[in-house]
């Protein structure tokens, strides 16, 4: 893995980022069991689209791929070119990327507000591990181990739970989850109706 991305560019192609109800969100992910080019393009693309989106994690069942895999990069650099361009410079990559994850080990509580490119404008408090280790592969399919704490441990977390298809709203109260299952069910069907 590091390989790959040791000398990382922001460059790939722009993969469609599935919505909240979208039937691929809550289905389980296949294992990966074939570690070859193909996969690499598919996670240097994720990536790609990842920073684009902007995000800090994005898992394969949100492009639409259901397979055990998500990349995350929790401390790269967004900053406005000039102001209210809306254009952004990138900078700082530290992208990793999770194959066939396993959380081994788990400590420790923590809520945390996240968010997910998959529930356009949904931000709730959430409760996770504080810290946690994780088994995984990289894209030539050696395994490693790391233990995360902090905002890396929530996002493997989150991004986790999207290959189990489960979305963050799925540890909400019952009430919190109605409410804004019902605002994104009602805001995708406004957007299909303006196309």
């Amino acid at each position: 893995m590091e390989k790959l991305l040791e000398n990382y560019e922001l460059s790939g192609t722009l993969l469609n980022i599935h919505t909240y109800p979208d039937p691929v969100l809550t289905k389980v992910a296949q294992k990966v069991e074939k570690f070859d080019e193909e996969l690499k393009t598919l996670c240097l693309n994720m990536l790609y689209t990842m920073y684009h989106a902007p995000g800090i994690g994005l898992a394969a069942p949100q492009v639409g791929i259901s397979q055990r895999i998500f990349v995350i990069d929790v401390e790269y650099d967004r900053e406005e070119t000039s102001e209210d361009s809306g254009e952004y410079t990138l900078s700082n990559f530290k992208p990793l990327i999770f194959i066939n994850p396993i959380i081994k080990d788990s400590s420790g509580e923590k809520t945390y507000q996240e968010g997910c490119l998959s529930l356009p404008g949904v931000y709730e408090d959430v409760k996770r591990f504080d810290e946690i280790t994780v088994e995984y592969q990289d894209t030539d399919g050696n395994t490693h181990e790391i233990s995360a704490t902090e905002l890396l441990c929530i996002c493997i977390q989150h991004e986790n739970d999207h290959l189990e298809g489960i979305v963050f709203l799925d540890r909400l109260s019952p009430l919190k989850k109605n409410f804004f299952k019902k605002k994104l069910i009602k805001a995708k069907k406004q957007k299909s109706h303006n196309l």
